[in-house]
């Protein structure tokens, strides 16, 4: 698989490695990410270790990550008793040589040895440090690695150099994966979101439906069980998670919406949303206004664009899907494609404002997100509090162009937005799919941007 992006954080490896003195970075983020594409990627032509773990008895992973060491030194395998002499065997090592030792999926270690992370905290203390090699910690399970690696009550805590949070590819990287036009890409982001290994399944030469029929409803497809897989892989008991990922996909996004449409009482529901919070399955919202602390007025969505897709057109049908796939995506998925990506629309164009701001082709914000209060919602809204300034903007994902009567719209809500004074300085902005009716620009003054699919592809 070619090796896509991720430039800054394999800036971020190589400094660290160059560096004088030892390093130790955490490098974490959901599965699929291309956390092993980027460790293998800063590996290639530099002296190292790459230990894969898996999940076996602690007595076969330390036997296998000796015989790791072992074998990059050119040693006799010796005998081992504990993971305190595996690690000391290494930084005996280590003394003379510079190099990476990179432990893949920690968390399967950790599965089987909680006292492991004690052990690398006497590692790293008495043995990594007076050297100039680098010990990288790789992990899936992120709840793992945040506590027991990353967390206060880590023995760990405090050790490291570096650490990456791999997300996944925003829409401007992606673009660098996905070879359709704007409007296609937008159209496949919204189906495969910025998952790596998402996007490369997808052959860009061909029509998005035969993409989505042949990589996704295909019942033999690797993304047909992939969502399934993923909760089975972090979840004991993923049933009742399920219904809540399908509930939220299916646009019941608030608390009580969820909890009419899944059956589930409010007190466990808040239980459940926040460990797929915890997970990253699930973000939760507040108006851009209000204290996300605070303000009882939360959404939630489904983090990935995939999964979104996902729990929104395949699981409710998965009967169907194995009679007749085909027929699945051309009376329940195309139909209702565009009110799908809509919302995938509105998340690239926040990303555009935050690129069109570094370009200087729009004024600073410190925050960009949504605003809604009771039947009222704006797309985008972006606050200046420093200059008293707050952006209004639109996204229209429709086949007709944008007119009038939605500048006017804007403007009638935007007036009822309470924030800063009376004076603020206020701006606008429309996206448009299918561009703006003839004049509109004419007759905006200054204070308005349009958007059209042109504007994104220069921007993105």
């Amino acid at each position: 698989m070619t090796f896509h992006d991720r430039s800054a954080e394999l800036d971020a490896l190589e400094t660290a490695f160059e560096s004088t003195g030892h390093a130790f970075y955490v490098v974490y983020g959901r599965r699929r990410v291309g956390k092993t594409a980027l460790l293998k990627e800063f590996c290639t032509d530099r002296p190292h270790i790459y230990f894969l773990a898996a999940q076996e008895s602690e007595f076969r992973q330390r036997e296998k990550f000796v015989e790791r060491v072992a074998t990059h030194f050119d040693d006799r395998v010796p005998r081992i008793d504990g993971w305190d002499e595996a690690l000391e065997y290494l930084g005996d090592r280590l003394a003379d040589e510079r190099l990476i030792v990179a432990v893949d999926e920690f968390p399967y270690l950790v599965d089987e040895n909680d006292s492991l992370p004690s052990y690398l905290q006497s590692f790293v203390d008495e043995l990594l440090v007076d050297t100039d090699s680098m010990l990288v910690l790789c992990g899936s399970s992120v709840s793992t690695m945040e506590s027991e690696v990353l967390g206060h009550e880590s023995p760990l805590y405090g050790r490291r150099t570096g650490q990456i949070d791999l997300e996944p590819f925003d829409f401007r990287a992606a673009r660098s994966v996905v070879g359709y036009d704007i409007e296609d890409a937008i159209r496949s982001f919204a189906v495969t979101g910025g998952t790596p290994m998402y996007l490369t399944l997808f052959d860009y030469d061909r029509p998005l439906g035969e993409n989505v029929r042949e990589s996704v409803l295909s019942p033999t497809a690797v993304l047909y069980n992939e969502s399934e897989f993923l909760l089975r892989t972090e979840l004991r008991s993923p049933a009742r998670y399920t219904s809540v990922l399908e509930a939220i996909a299916t646009g019941h996004t608030t608390p009580n919406e969820v909890a009419g449409a899944t059956g589930i009482d409010s007190g466990p529901l808040s239980k459940y949303l926040q460990t797929l919070r915890r997970l990253r399955l699930v973000d939760r919202e507040v108006p851009v206004t209000a204290s996300p602390k605070q303000s009882k007025r939360s959404r939630y969505h489904v983090a990935d664009e995939f999964l979104r897709f996902w729990f929104r057109f395949v699981e409710p049908n998965r009967s169907s899907i194995e009679e007749a796939p085909g027929v699945v995506y051309e009376r329940s998925i195309e139909p209702t494609l565009p009110d799908h990506v809509a919302p995938t629309f509105e998340r690239i164009c926040r990303e555009a404002v935050w690129e069109a701001v570094r370009r200087d082709e729009l004024p600073p914000y410190s925050e960009v997100g949504r605003w809604w209060y009771g039947e009222d919602e704006i797309d985008i809204v972006g606050l200046a509090p420093d200059t008293d300034r707050i952006l209004f903007g639109e996204c229209k994902w429709t086949s007709d162009p944008v007119g009038h009567t939605l500048v006017s719209d804007l403007r009638e809500t935007a007036e009822r937005v309470r924030w800063g004074p009376d004076t603020r300085d206020e701006t606008f902005a429309l996206f448009s799919r299918s561009g703006f009716v003839d004049g509109l620009a004419d007759d905006l003054g200054d204070d308005w941007s349009l958007f059209g699919l042109d504007d994104l592809r220069a921007l993105l």
